[in-house]
């Protein structure tokens, strides 16, 4: 209601489907954009109703796609919304609303694992922890398109099924469910000894068992097990903010001459401004090329059954809690 009138670079969008996301809210206070109330869905498609006189990319009626700033004062889960130009690009025509809504955050998540902080290609093998969830099912389906051996773990029967009946097929799926397997040791069979290039986790346990308190942190691997598994020049992506390396794990990696890099898909909107404007044009690259591929069904990705506005708030709760195995979108 009432919106602002459009600015020299706004395009004004009528949102036709929007993702939902977990709000990173540690993050936000250590960046002090944190609010008392924060607007909820950022990954949003739709269509132009209205452009700016200094917009040059969009006009009225193109289907776009994109993702709102981190400290964007709007929420996506609104019929009409105001969007800089630069967090916008075309969606294709073959490729569904709600597909490319929630498609585009778990795609930008795997380029910048398997790109910008470590080069997958052809020939290498890349460890996908928990690859039935939205984001290891791009980047398992990434990692195929360059040409890598993939393998994955699974929490349940129903996620090693599902990774099964992926193709191109996984080589290996890792049973992790009954916390008994080694993944390092089935890796390390997998690879003939040689060990994984890549490995993007899923969060590692930092303590022993007896000091972990949920159930999900029992199947998450310790950090020596990917240590191990780690070949020569690997390189360990995490999203262990917290992650804790002593002498030993330091030493054993400098042998290895592997690498360790911290997964934050915000750090597109955590720049300064010089440094920002490169960053905007790599994701705006990032961007097209995931609607390309999701376009060519390079991706297809893990989503729940389009969910009605009304219903929005309950799938918030489930997804902030962590409880969602599959992408929620929103349909307008």
């Amino acid at each position: 209601e009432n919106l602002p009138p459009t600015g020299d670079n706004d395009v004004k969008v009528q949102v036709r489907a929007c993702a939902l996301s977990w709000i990173d809210t540690k993050l936000l206070s250590e960046t002090k954009l944190e609010k008392e109330l924060l607007p909820v869905g950022r990954e949003i498609s739709g269509v132009v109703l209205e452009v700016g006189r200094k917009v040059s990319f969009f006009q009225p009626d193109d289907e776009v796609v994109g993702i709102l700033p981190l400290d964007s004062e709007e929420s996506g889960l609104c019929e009409v919304i105001l969007v800089h130009e630069h967090y916008l690009v075309r969606k294709p025509e073959k490729v569904c609303w709600v597909e490319a809504a929630g498609t585009v955050r778990d795609g930008v998540r795997a380029y910048t694992a398997l790109h910008y902080l470590s080069q997958v290609s052809p020939g290498k093998t890349v460890l996908v922890m928990d690859g039935a969830s939205p984001f290891g099912t791009i980047a398992i389906q990434l990692a195929h398109h360059r040409g890598a051996k993939v393998i994955s773990t699974a929490y349940s029967l129903e996620d090693k099924q599902y990774l099964e009946r992926l193709r191109p097929a996984v080589a290996r799926v890792i049973d992790v469910s009954n916390g008994k397997t080694d993944v390092a040791e089935s890796c390390l069979e997998e690879t003939g000894g040689l060990g994984v290039d890549i490995v993007v986790d899923a969060g590692v346990k930092l303590y022993s068992a007896e000091d972990e308190s949920t159930s999900k942190s029992q199947l998450l691997p310790h950090k020596h097990d990917i240590i191990t598994l780690l070949g020569v020049g690997g390189n360990w992506i995490t999203t262990e903010r917290n992650l804790q390396l002593d002498p030993p794990d330091s030493h054993s990696l400098f042998l290895k001459g592997a690498t360790v890099s911290f997964l934050n898909d915000e750090i597109w909107n955590l720049s300064n401004i010089e440094q920002g404007k490169y960053l905007y044009i790599l994701l705006v690259i990032i961007l097209k090329d995931i609607m390309e591929k999701l376009s060519s069904s390079v991706f297809r990705p893990q989503l729940d059954e389009p969910i009605p506005l009304y219903e929005a708030k309950v799938s918030m709760e489930i997804v902030q809690k962590n409880q969602a195995r599959k992408r929620q979108v929103i349909q307008f």
